[in-house]
């Protein structure tokens, strides 16, 4: 209770999010984090096996990813939980509601698909995605086809996200958009 109310007194004093807390409080324990890392706030961390994870410079991570480097399914047979570090290598796009477990290492310059379960390691370069996380393809087969639909497909600027967008242009966005789309 007192930790607590401690946390709150330095949020409020420092202007600090108890997400932001949360993952400083990982890495005072041990947890490596690289240069310019976007959106680990919005993820959940493993905080008492968090010295096992590591993670890579510029790393995006989409909200609601899971971080798990312990397995307590062990501990009925074996009376011990197992354990695995998880090291993301740099540059990689963790997509929204990735859970990665222990034991996995994702290789640099990966893509992980939104909602994957990630249960073994991957080299560099990869695209993976499902339950559980299988390769897809490669980052560079992976772009060619997304720069195929780009050109085939309505572009948006700016003024079309949320806080900028007129009504009217949600209309239009709306009308133009058959399936897919992008927005700057």
């Amino acid at each position: 209770m007192m930790n607590r109310v401690i946390n709150k007194i330095k949020q409020i004093i420092s202007g600090v999010s108890n997400e932001e807390l949360s993952v400083q409080a990982n890495v005072k324990e041990g947890m490596k984090v690289g240069k310019n890392v976007y959106g680990l706030v919005n993820c959940t961390i493993d905080h008492g096996h968090c010295w096992l994870i590591e993670i890579g410079d510029e790393v995006m991570f989409a909200p609601q990813v899971y971080l798990l480097a312990h397995d307590t399914s062990t501990k009925r047979s074996t009376g011990y939980v197992r354990v695995g570090k998880i090291k993301i290598g740099k540059n990689c796009f963790i997509g929204a509601r990735v859970m990665i477990l222990p034991g996995v290492e994702i290789g640099e310059n990966s893509i992980v698909g939104a909602a994957s379960v990630v249960t073994k390691s991957f080299p560099e370069n990869s695209v993976i995605a499902g339950n559980p996380a299988q390769y897809i393809c490669s980052v560079e087969e992976y772009e060619a086809r997304v720069k195929e639909k780009f050109q085939n497909t309505p572009h948006f600027s700016e003024d079309y996200e949320l806080g900028r967008i007129t009504p009217e242009r949600k209309q239009e966005m709306l009308n133009e958009i058959e399936k897919f789309g992008f927005v700057k």
